[in-house]
């Protein structure tokens, strides 16, 4: 197996060792008695490390008579994090361990009934962003699935969600139900992967109702809000926490004919057209390990530059006027939306709204009534201190 490591973005070391956000895979005495001398598949990737070391390389180091690993389950981007967003992620046995690596991405994105044989326990562990159309909670549901279908239980090792201190965005309908946006929840939903989890159990989001036999190892010294750095990018255009906060809302113009910055070093914290009017421009370029085939590619793109982009007010809301400015000063507004805008919106209304002129504001107070709604159900599954 290849150990993966990373500097951390942004160190925790000035706060005090007792205060020091632990994660669920932490833990590790935790969650050994339970996995003693089991046969376990583990569902993970590159961000499911123990300090600077991988799970798999940490539970393996421990012993055969400790934990027998059959096999790893990978998600998007796939089990070192170096695959695109939407490339292909195959089958392949790992050159270091011999272990069986499975792919859960593509056309096989639930555990088959062979992938399943034999395995006492399936252990899930990776690093979530809390953003709807961020494809890990949908591979979270379907291994759920699978593990109910075929009585397996699941352990997951929980992590903090760098976007938990606030709950916003379209609530998504059924309609649009897809692979980036599976269940009835705001773009950004304030749970940690673990309480997702439980939410996704407790309302019966299952195919046929089934329920999972979960086991969450939950983190320590963690609430919602809490300030944390991830210690490695979640996703290779995710490359620090600043662009993971932005990701809610500039992930929205991966469905418009804007570009969010993907060919850059910086995705997800700029964004641009050749056709938009700036004194900001950037150049798209094929860089191997993030984008292959960016938009736009080679052509210089004008727009807005957001790497120094605080809010004053914290971050507590998706930014809607980069959208709804771009929309405006697009050259070819019956070309500025793709069909893929409304899967992420999770809703038609929302292309509706800013074609329609409505302001932010307006646009906002339209999802009240179901954010109240969803904020009910959320309370129900909550594991941590709550940011309100």
């Amino acid at each position: 197996m290849i150990i993966l490591v990373f500097s951390s973005c942004i160190s925790q070391s000035s706060e005090p060792e007792a205060s020091l956000i632990k994660t669920g895979a932490d833990q590790i005495e935790r969650y050994l008695p339970i996995i003693k001398n089991k046969k376990v598949a583990i569902v993970a990737n590159h961000t499911s490390l123990i300090g600077d070391k991988h799970l798999v390389d940490t539970l393996l180091s421990r012993g055969i008579e400790m934990v027998r690993i059959m096999k790893v389950f990978v998600p998007e981007h796939g089990f070192r994090g170096d695959f695109d967003a939407g490339e292909v992620v195959s089958d392949e046995i790992d050159s270091i361990t011999g272990l069986p690596i499975v792919s859960l991405y593509g056309s096989h994105k639930k555990p088959l009934p062979e992938d399943l044989t034999d395995l006492d326990l399936v252990i899930f562990d990776i690093q979530d962003v809390g953003v709807r159309f961020y494809t890990y909670i949908s591979t979270l549901h379907y291994v759920m699935e699978a593990c109910a279908e075929h009585n397996i239980p699941l352990l997951l090792l929980d992590r903090p969600n760098p976007n938990s201190g606030y709950v916003d965005g379209p609530v998504l309908e059924k309609e649009n139900t897809s692979f980036i946006g599976m269940h009835p929840i705001p773009i950004v939903y304030g749970l940690t992967i673990g309480e997702f989890a439980n939410m996704i159990n407790g309302e019966g989001w299952l195919k046929n109702g089934v329920k999972c036999d979960l086991n969450i190892i939950p983190c320590q010294n963690y609430y919602h809000g809490k300030s944390f750095s991830l210690p490695v990018k979640p996703s290779p255009n995710l490359p620090n926490d600043h662009s993971v906060k932005l990701y809610p809302s500039l992930c929205l113009f991966e469905g418009t004919a804007i570009s969010e910055g993907r060919g850059t070093l910086t995705p997800f914290e700029l964004y641009g057209h050749p056709e938009l009017n700036g004194d900001f421009s950037f150049i798209p370029k094929s860089i191997p390990g993030m984008t292959k085939y960016p938009r736009y590619n080679n052509i210089e793109c004008y727009g807005e530059d957001l790497r120094d982009f605080v809010p004053e007010e914290g971050w507590n809301k998706l930014h809607l006027n980069w959208l709804i400015d771009s929309y405006n000063k697009f050259p070819n507004q019956e070309e500025f939306f793709t069909s893929f805008f409304k899967k992420l919106a999770g809703t038609d209304l929302l292309q509706k709204q800013i074609e329609s002129g409505l302001s932010d504001e307006e646009i906002r107070k339209s999802w009240q009534p179901e954010l109240v709604e969803f904020k009910e159900i959320r309370k129900k599954y909550l594991i941590y201190q709550d940011f309100e």
